[in-house]
């Protein structure tokens, strides 16, 4: 081989050596903390999860590989949260996905530099999250379930059922403001419905078991559930206290209605997992939360379970299975 040859070779592979070391290095990894706010055997808080780890994946994130994810799951109350909160932040996460109020109000109590990503919280703007929903503002932003107002098609729903209705218990959660907003909602329409509403708390299983027991010695009573996390961590066995009372009754979400729930009208609360898989790798390429809109759902679903209604003697007027989304036989 001649001298000039030998170089050019030499030279040539030397420049591809760090073309190959770059290429062998592995990527970036990035670490997402993840607040839930059910428990770890909740077949809901898995199918939320499941869509977030599917919208991540269609993006290019992999665990194991260029994310990893640390997570913190329920019960659902302050002190836990703050327990759970405090344990995120000392991992010095890239951003932080949480589910609900319970659970945004001591994160951000905690910090306002780590981005957050909030699923489930009904007013940001209100609880001092964000500064308004166009412009967050701040180092969170998110998605919303519904406006209060909403909350108002419940009774609707249910004097549609049942149009002697005149008492009808609210199931809330007085401590927060969701729970205070949609009793608000619900009470702005009530005298005009001809109908004596009995608020009932959630603090425990034992005051939910009371209430709807004492609003079923009433006649032409029904009830409502309100969106809260003791709710839906116990909403088997409210429904269950429900049916053993024969009441109607209307739900926040669809899972209620597969669960054995009369009727439920609300938003998916799936699908905003996987859509905040895209505000998380949006803001890990760069994008700052304070510039990503506050979105709200463009949908709500009507389910009607016949097989519950056929159960307590109750027919559903054929307008409103009409406009059901799905019937459950």
């Amino acid at each position: 081989m001649r001298r000039r040859e030998f170089i050019t070779l030499v030279g040539g592979a030397a420049a591809a050596w760090p073309l190959t070391a770059r290429a062998q290095q592995p990527e970036r990894m990035r670490r997402i903390g993840v607040l839930m706010s059910q428990t770890t055997d909740d077949p809901i808080a898995h199918a939320r999860n499941a869509a977030f780890l599917q919208g991540l994946q269609e993006l290019g994130w992999t665990v194991s590989r260029n994310v990893q994810l640390e997570y913190r799951w329920g019960p659902a109350n302050v002190a836990q949260s703050r327990k759970f909160v405090a344990d995120l932040i000392a991992l010095s996460p890239d951003i932080i996905v949480a589910t609900g109020g319970i659970t945004v109000g001591p994160l951000l109590e905690a910090t306002r530099t780590v981005p957050v990503v909030f699923v489930q919280v009904t007013d940001p703007v209100g609880a001092g999250y964000v500064e308004s929903l166009a412009r967050p503002g701040g180092n969170a932003t998110g998605f919303i379930p519904f406006e209060y107002g909403q909350s108002a098609k419940w009774l609707e729903l249910l004097k549609e059922i049942s149009p002697v209705l005149t008492r009808a218990a609210v199931l809330r959660d007085q401590t927060f403001a969701l729970g205070i907003g949609q009793l608000a909602a619900i009470q702005s329409v009530a005298p005009s419905m001809g109908v004596e509403l009995r608020p009932i708390g959630v603090g425990d299983v034992a005051e939910i078991e009371r209430g709807i027991a004492a609003n079923a010695r009433q006649p032409n009573s029904a009830v409502i559930v309100t969106v809260s996390p003791s709710a839906i961590t116990h909403r088997k066995s409210i429904i269950s206290w429900v049916a053993r009372h024969r009441l109607p009754a209307v739900y926040p979400y669809r899972f209620f209605a597969t669960d054995g729930g009369l009727i439920a009208y609300g938003p998916d609360t799936i699908e905003p997992y996987h859509r905040a898989a895209g505000y998380v790798d949006r803001i890990l390429k760069g994008e700052k939360p304070a510039d990503l809109p506050v979105q709200a759902p463009t949908k709500y679903d009507l389910v009607i379970n016949l097989k519950t209604a056929k159960s307590l003697g109750i027919t559903i007027p054929p307008t409103l299975l009409a406009r059901a989304d799905e019937v459950i036989e």
